[in-house]
Order: C-alpha cells, then sequence, then structure tokens
C-alpha cells in the first residue's frame, strides 16, 4: 500500500538501512544514522537503476511522487532519466565556466597583438572598470539585451556617453565571438540600437575642466568671510557630499583616529561613510577650536544650536565671483565623478558608492556601507592629492570626451 505523510515522519532508524515503499517504484530509504533519501528504482534498456529525488523532510512525499511522475515522463519517452540529470549538470557547469569574462578576456587575448598597445589597454579597463563588476561572473549565453542595457546606461548617466557607446560595441564584438565559438546563441547588443543617447560631440562643462577647476580652488583659498564658511567652502570639493549633508554634520560623526566621516544620507535614509583624506582632517582640526564643543561642525552665524544655512555655501561662491551656471553645491559631487572617473581612473562602482548612490554586485545584492572602504580611503586621499596638485600650478590633464 502507499505511504502516508504520518510513516514518512514516523520512520525510525535502525541497526540496518530499509526501506519504505511507495508507489511506481518510489521508495524511501531510512539510513542507520537517521537519514531519509528518497530513491526511485526503474529499468533502462533491461537494467536495473536507481535515482535520488532529494532527501525529507526537504522533500515532502507529495514533491518526491511528482519528481517520481517527472522522471517516468522521461522513461516513457526512451530517455534515461538518471542520465539526463548527468547531461543537465553538466551544462549547467559549461555555462558557469564560459561566463561573460572568461570570452571576453579569450577575444581580447585573440584581437590584442594586432592593436597598438594604448588601444588594447583602453578596452580592457573600460571592460574591467565598466563591465566585468556587473556581468562578468554572468553565463555569456543568460545575458539578455535588458541586462545588458542596463550596464551600459551606468556608464551613460555618469555622463561618459561616448564611452557607453564605445562599451556597447565592444560587448557586442564579444557576444559575436562567443557565438562564432559555440557559446551563445545570439548578440543581444544588435537589439540596443537607439538605446543610448546619441553622442553629440559636445564638450564638458567648464567645471570639469582642470585648469578651471584649478582656478576655482585658489579663489576658495582667497575667501575672506568668516572661518566657519571658509572651511566649509575649502571641504566641499574634498568630501563632495551633498549640500545639505555637509551644512548639518556633526562632531559626533567625525572619528579623527579612523579618518572617517559617519552619517545617515539625507536621499536614502542609508548609513554612509566618506573617509577623510589628510587635508579634510586638516581643515576639520583647524575648525574644531572654534566650533568642536557645539552639534554642528557648521553652526549658523545666528546661533549653535542650528547649522548653517543652505544659502551660505552658494552666497559665499557667488561673493568670489563664481557664476551659478558654472558651480553650485552639487556641482562638487559632478566634478568629482567626472575626473574620479576619466583622469584618475577609478573604478565607477567605487565612485558611486562613494556619490552614496545606490550600488549592486554582480549578484544583484546592495553593497553595505563598508564595502571597498580600503580601496575608497585610498580614492579619496589620491582625489584630494589630485585637487593640491592643480591647484599649485602642477600640469594638468586636459578632459577629452571619455573612449
Amino acid at each position: 500500500m502507499p505511504l502516508t505523510d504520518a510513516a514518512v515522519r514516523n520512520a525510525k532508524s535502525t541497526d540496518k538501512p530499509f526501506k519504505l515503499a511507495d508507489e511506481r517504484g518510489l521508495f524511501l530509504l531510512v539510513t542507520p544514522s537517521g537519514g531519509k533519501w528518497w530513491r526511485l528504482k526503474y529499468r533502462f534498456n533491461g537494467k536495473e537503476k536507481l535515482l535520488s529525488l532529494g532527501t525529507y523532510p526537504d522533500v515532502a512525499l507529495k514533491d518526491a511522487r511528482t519528481r517520481r511522475d517527472e522522471a517516468r515522463k522521461l522513461l516513457a519517452a526512451g530517455v534515461d532519466p538518471g542520465e539526463h540529470r548527468k547531461a543537465q549538470k553538466s551544462a549547467r557547469e559549461d555555462r558557469a565556466a564560459n561566463s561573460f569574462e572568461v570570452i571576453a578576456r579569450e577575444w581580447y587575448a585573440k584581437h590584442a597583438p594586432n592593436w597598438v598597445a594604448a588601444h588594447g589597454d583602453r578596452i580592457i579597463r573600460r571592460l574591467e572598470r565598466d563591465i566585468f563588476p556587473w556581468i562578468g561572473g554572468r553565463p555569456i549565453a543568460d545575458i539578455a539585451a535588458p541586462e545588458l542595457l542596463g550596464v551600459v546606461q551606468r556608464i551613460e548617466k555618469r555622463g561618459a556617453l561616448e564611452t557607453a557607446h564605445r562599451a556597447l560595441q565592444t560587448c557586442g564584438q564579444i557576444f559575436r565571438f562567443a557565438v562564432a565559438t559555440g557559446r551563445a546563441d545570439r548578440d543581444p547588443s544588435g537589439d540596443l540600437r537607439g538605446a543610448l543617447s546619441p553622442v553629440k560631440g559636445a564638450h564638458f562643462s567648464a567645471v570639469t575642466d582642470p585648469a578651471r577647476v584649478a582656478e576655482i580652488l585658489r579663489m576658495i583659498d582667497g575667501y575672506t568671510g568668516t572661518v566657519t564658511v571658509c572651511c566649509a567652502l575649502k571641504l566641499a570639493p574634498l568630501v563632495f557630499v551633498r549640500p545639505g549633508e555637509l551644512r548639518k554634520a556633526e562632531w559626533a560623526h567625525i572619528d579623527f583616529d579612523a579618518a572617517e566621516w559617519r552619517y545617515t544620507v539625507s536621499k536614502t535614509g542609508n548609513q554612509h561613510i566618506v573617509p577623510l583624506s589628510t587635508q579634510a582632517l586638516a581643515i576639520l582640526r583647524e575648525l574644531h577650536p572654534l566650533t568642536g564643543r557645539g552639534r554642528y561642525v557648521f553652526p549658523s552665524a545666528r546661533g549653535g544650536d542650528r547649522p548653517m544655512s543652505d544659502n551660505a555655501i552658494l552666497a559665499a561662491m557667488r561673493r568670489l565671483g563664481i557664476p551659478k551656471d558654472e558651480m553650485s553645491g552639487h556641482g562638487f559631487r559632478a566634478l568629482a565623478r567626472t575626473i574620479l572617473d576619466e583622469v584618475l581612473g577609478f573604478r565607477p562602482d567605487f565612485i558611486e558608492h562613494q556619490l552614496a548612490h545606490a550600488v549592486r554586485d554582480p549578484n544583484g545584492r546592495a553593497y553595505n556601507r563598508t564595502a571597498h572602504l580600503d580601496a575608497r580611503h585610498n580614492m579619496m586621499q589620491a582625489w584630494a592629492d589630485y585637487l593640491d596638485g592643480i591647484k599649485q600650478g602642477a600640469k594638468v590633464i586636459p578632459l577629452k570626451r571619455a573612449g
């Protein structure tokens, strides 16, 4: 007679393994250690075979019967269910081995010897910074057009439009290589024609021109207003946080020993960490004797129980002669994102994380606030050193259209 849920649940182990039969070849094997294994006994080409269907209680009686019926359908179609399972496992392993990054590096190794070294370096660097972190580990045959579009749109959203177009073109070449070598069925990049904004050939605005940035930094150093506003002006480009977060900064959130500022992002409510460069720490130490006894790093001139007004930094910039259409409080964020990417060459996910934007790993999981923290410490120090260098007249690299 067929098994019942109660019989399966109450089956006790003995000194020797024993079987509890169900129907149509299905049985439960109870081991001396207490394990309960579902098995299917069947014959194929005249030979008796066994197929494992899982363990109880992970696989209930009803589910075991469903798996048995699926296996028997394969038998009826002349397919050995055991061999079918092996083939499926092999196919999964093949797909994992044929990830986008694996195929891309094969493609690169094949063509790089025929390229000028600088051209090859740009291509592999673009892949490593803009593509591999997001889809590098994905089986290339599983990547569809919407997923690929999401990756190149990340590049587009940071303003590197020409880079986005070139990255899509490179991905298309990699997909076609995968098709030619039997690792993919088609090239999804062809479905994305017109999905990105067209390249207009416009120059970057003056605020991202390193030469103009140097002028603005020197203008800030020449500010003769209050110490509090002066320090806020100097700190803004070094930390490139949202203006409201800067003016509401609290001393309790500044850790001088760890060289970090930890606070809650106003826009998302998430916790965020800003690594502080030696230059940023010097500004804060200069200000601490003046405002350190209060709550706010940059208190209002009308009283220390509230932060400075949202207009204080903007008004100071206008008095310095920095035009409204050239730089705003948010402008330092765009400035940092552009130069960290296009000049200093830091990974876009490091930059986006430091901007407190939503960043996810290749598996779609949100990174926590400490992700890549050591790398971000290095990035923030390199950024501060870069600003110091151009401000003091070091040779700057002119920004060109991304490529």
